[in-house]
């Protein structure tokens, strides 16, 4: 069955306002499908408002290493990102017929409107990005994950691919996950996957750039704002990475409670048994610089490139013909997602799974 056309239409509600990161689109207050409901104002700032703000308010490493690096490179990434993970779209199929999917850091589109007996939604923090999923006829617009502009029980399912380890406090990656269950229905799915510092192959991790404990302490604590060693890390050009593992994912998901505990596969236990995962260590270096490289080619024209370089966003690699953006990760070791999503009261897990180099959790809204 194919659904009709939607009673809505986003783009036809429109409006952009400048930013400090840009031209947002923001729906117009007519497009109260897609905006919370107005509520009663309370005068008094509580703790736990304050704490929200503080929670919303976006670090300075992900506006320069995420942010700024995918509007930055938003052509070339989306050239790359047409491939459907199977269990993914498996998920997106099982859907009822009319539901309302929501996806939280859409990207370049490439699930929306994957399964035509569905309306879609999409949003993400990247204006070229939501422009490329704006030209192919989306309904999308420019948000933050931490604070989704849907109306709560809104969605029947939501999916977050591949974003949370942007997210670079602790507080910030539990704030994108609550508003994931928020904004979908009681029974509605929630589907989320990040990358894991467990990686299968872990030559990866050699071929990243960690960040030291000092780096982190300039952004994990927003109370206690610290100036930054710039001599703490070195963006250095890095050789060019495999950048697969977003690409490899598959999801499996049954729409059933699993009871027993969660299965690492047999390759991840023996890269255990080998000792190339060392405990420790892995708590210690979770915060990566994964590079992007940007062909010559394919790098924007009219200073661009240039500036990049002069604000130390990107470096030249004259060997690859590339300029190489540095992207931040946060990757996750093997019991964190649960342990995010823990004590959330109105979300269940239905299934956790580790898979090709990533974990992965679903939930249901209770």
């Amino acid at each position: 069955m194919r659904v009709s056309s939607p009673p809505y239409n986003i783009m036809s509600a429109v409006k952009y306002i400048s930013t400090e990161q840009g031209f947002h689109s923001i729906p117009n207050l007519s497009a109260l499908k897609l905006t919370r409901k107005s509520e009663t104002v309370n005068t008094k700032t509580s703790d736990e408002d304050k704490l929200s703000t503080s929670v919303k308010a976006t670090p300075e490493i992900e506006k320069k290493y995420v942010h700024r690096v995918y509007d930055a490179i938003a052509p070339h990434f989306s050239a790359t990102r047409f491939a459907k993970w199977p269990k993914v779209a498996g998920f997106l199929n099982s859907v009822t017929p009319g539901s309302i999917v929501l996806d939280a850091g859409c990207g370049n589109g490439k699930y929306l409107g994957f399964n035509s007996d569905c309306f879609y939604i999409g949003c993400d923090i990247s204006p070229p990005l939501i422009d490329i999923c704006a030209r192919r006829g989306h309904e999308v617009l420019v948000a933050d994950a931490v604070n989704l502009p849907y109306r709560s029980n809104y969605g029947d399912a939501a999916i977050s691919i591949a974003v949370l380890h942007h997210l670079s406090t602790e507080s910030r990656r539990r704030k994108a996950v609550e508003e994931l269950v928020r904004v979908v229905k009681k029974g509605g799915l929630v589907l989320i996957t990040v990358w894991a510092v467990e990686q299968e192959d872990r030559s990866l991790l050699t071929k990243w750039t960690p960040l030291s404990q000092k780096y982190n302490e300039g952004w994990i604590s927003p109370s206690s704002p610290r100036v930054r060693n710039s001599s703490t890390v070195t963006l250095q050009s890095i050789p060019e990475t495999n950048l697969s593992t977003d690409e490899k994912i598959q999801l499996a998901v049954d729409g059933k409670v699993k009871d027993e505990p969660m299965k690492t596969p047999s390759a991840l236990s023996s890269v255990r048994e080998n000792g190339a995962t060392d405990e420790g260590k892995a708590k210690t270096n979770q915060e990566y610089f994964v590079p992007w490289h940007l062909p010559y080619h394919r790098a924007e024209i009219g200073g661009a490139s240039a500036s990049a370089l002069a604000n130390g966003l990107a470096k030249k690699d004259d060997t690859k013909g590339a300029m190489v953006y540095n992207r931040y990760y946060h990757v996750f070791a093997e019991g964190e997602l649960e342990r995010l999503v823990t004590g959330i009261d109105n979300a269940a897990i239905l299934d956790q799974f580790y898979d090709k180099s990533n974990w992965c959790i679903v939930l249901q809204k209770i």
